[in-house]
């Protein structure tokens, strides 16, 4: 398997894709990073509001474009030849990230969330392209090797985003010149890698564009609807961003209040969450085969159960701790609990890659082509959906209800083995019926 990846990455089709891929994930999450930081922290003086709330708005503007724009942008990728519609997406984010360095420079928070917004709109517009674009540079049976290596990719690439903004805002010592030197630098990296990527195919340039946002957003979703397979695989996928922001939100905290340990812990377990994803993506081609099939999402549906109760019983068993917070040298020497914490969360990272890789190359294999940029839409506008009721679910569980986070953890664990047996009863036998054609 390794050597089938190493050529993919080797090949002119692929690798300009992967890095263009990467580097965005990689800006993304250096400047999100960069910008809790400077409010959690208040280097900019402009904070009107509580670090909470501020936070919270920094997130709800990222996510909102997808809800917003994900359907137009689906059809503006069917429509247009794919490389170009990237290359001219890369150098708005080289302009977006001129904003935010404005933003950062004069200490300017409202340009700040702008930038925030627009880096939003800009993932909105790429996100519909990346994955409809594979299909069509990849052969059928390189799907499964593509998509393992663009999730362990991009896990690879908000971990480093995270810690590269972290490490660069630390040590700059409020000076914030060298945190707009570094976004800027990596959108520059990034339209670099987006010029090697090879002319495409236009799916369906005669189709007229709807401007109509939620007229657009709501005939996407018909559409997919209209597919049983598709939109199935669409639920399945979103699942996992509900599941996947439950536990992640949450990380901080548990950090702080059950293991009493130190923001560089929350790095930690960061990490192993991370390249556990990136390990189980990579596993999926090995175990499961070349061909797009359905073999590892049940192993993935039942860790993503059993390590969910795993880390809730291991938090269970942490001793309550008192006067300084811990640091990650003591995550490894003040016992096994703490050994099973962080077991449990690299688990539930591989659990995690093992059930979203097939998913992924099951939803570009399995679209019309002449709409796979819409399904991607369609699947973004899910997401976004479930990732915002996971916020809910959370808020309504710890702060309404004060349930204590090991029993939030044990009811999304039950959630998802319920919701997974719902999804495979339904995908299996549609698997079987369906005869459709996969593209050379």
């Amino acid at each position: 398997m390794m050597e089938k990846n190493e050529s993919l990455l080797g090949t002119r089709r692929f690798l300009p894709m992967f890095l263009t891929q990467f580097f965005g994930a990689l800006n993304d999450n250096v400047f999100k990073q960069s910008l809790l930081l400077v409010i959690t922290y208040g280097l900019i003086q402009q904070q009107s509001a509580s670090v909470s709330t501020l936070n919270n708005l920094a997130a709800l503007l990222f996510i909102l474009p997808y809800f917003i724009f994900s359907a137009t942008a689906g059809q503006i990728a069917d429509k247009y030849e794919r490389s170009f519609l990237i290359r001219n997406i890369k150098l708005l984010e080289i302009v977006i990230m001129l904003i935010g360095s404005a933003g950062f420079m004069l200490g300017n928070l409202w340009l700040l969330l702008i930038a925030l917004f627009l880096m939003g709109v800009h993932s909105t517009f790429f996100g519909p392209i990346k994955y409809a674009i594979l299909p069509e540079i990849l052969k059928p049976k390189e799907l499964m090797s593509g998509n393992a290596l663009f999730q362990s990719g991009t896990s690879i690439a908000i971990l480093a985003g995270m810690i590269l903004g972290g490490t660069v805002i630390s040590n700059s010592h409020g000076n914030l010149l060298w945190i707009s030197l570094t976004v800027v630098f990596i959108a520059v990296i990034g339209y670099l890698c987006s010029c090697f990527i090879l002319k495409q195919n236009t799916s369906e340039p005669d189709l007229v564009i709807d401007w109509n946002v939620f007229k657009t957003t709501t005939d996407t979703l018909k559409y997919a609807k209209s597919i049983p397979l598709i939109f199935t695989i669409l639920l399945g996928n979103s699942w996992y961003w509900f599941y996947g922001a439950t536990y992640l939100t949450q990380i901080p905290q548990l950090t702080q209040q059950n293991l009493h340990a130190s923001e560089n812990v929350v790095s930690l377990l960061l990490t192993f969450f991370s390249v556990g994803i990136g390990v189980g993506s990579l596993l999926c081609r090995k175990i499961g085969g070349a061909d797009v099939n359905i073999k590892m999402v049940p192993l993935g549906a039942i860790g993503l159960t059993v390590f969910a109760f795993y880390l809730a019983i291991s938090l269970a068993f942490v001793p309550e701790r008192t006067g300084d917070f811990i640091g990650i040298k003591d995550m490894f020497t003040l016992g096994a609990s703490y050994y099973h914490v962080m077991i449990a969360v690299t688990l539930l990272g591989i659990s995690g890659g093992f059930y979203i890789v097939p998913l992924y190359a099951m939803m570009q294999a399995y679209s019309p082509r002449s709409h796979r940029a819409r399904v991607v839409a369609a699947n973004n506008i899910l997401n976004a959906v479930f990732m915002v009721s996971s916020a809910i679910f959370s808020i309504i569980i710890l702060s309404i209800l004060e349930i204590d986070i090991k029993i939030l953890f044990s009811i999304t664990a039950v959630l998802s083995a319920v919701f997974s047996i719902w999804l495979l009863m339904r995908l299996k036998p549609m698997l079987k019926t369906e005869k459709i054609a996969l593209e050379d």
